[in-house]
């Protein structure tokens, strides 16, 4: 099992998910040991990032986005009249192709011992920038037994 494709669900325009116990699930079911397992997202309004779960964190994180890259202030990406063949219900979401550089989409994580090498307040978070939408991830393990 090098490989599996993780589907999420989102709710909002704009969420956070932890994927850290699926994650680990593909860990234990493939019954790898040691490795390099990569996870990444197939969109290009999501993010991938390892932090802390926390309330609180996740409001400051989502208003230093807002901040930096904020919806609706003329991006050339939002000019749909000029733009080609795109679908009648393309959503102007420039600030969230923007946000998704700032924070990446994919993250590296070390097995150890068949289990995934974070720290006790890590998780793996799936970011949703541009949602609802029905998401992918792929877990591809690199190197490993």
């Amino acid at each position: 099992m090098p490989s599996h494709l993780l589907k999420i669900k989102t709710l909002d325009t704009f969420s956070f998910h932890s994927i850290t116990e699926k994650v680990q699930s593909f860990i234990r079911d493939g019954n790898i040991k040691e490795g390099l397992l990569v996870v990444s997202g197939q969109h290009t309004t999501t993010a991938l990032i390892v932090n802390e779960m926390e309330e609180r964190l996740l409001m400051d994180i989502k208003r230093w986005l807002f901040h930096l890259a904020p919806a609706g202030i003329g991006y050339m990406h939002d000019d749909l009249h000029l733009r080609k063949n795109i679908p009648a219900d393309e959503p102007r979401n420039a600030h969230a192709h923007l946000q998704a550089l700032l924070l990446g989409n994919s993250v590296s994580i070390p097995v150890v011992d068949g289990r995934l090498a974070i720290g006790n307040y890590q998780d793996i978070i799936f970011v949703e920038l541009d949602g609802p939408r029905e998401r992918n991830v792929t877990l591809t393990l690199l190197i490993g037994v």
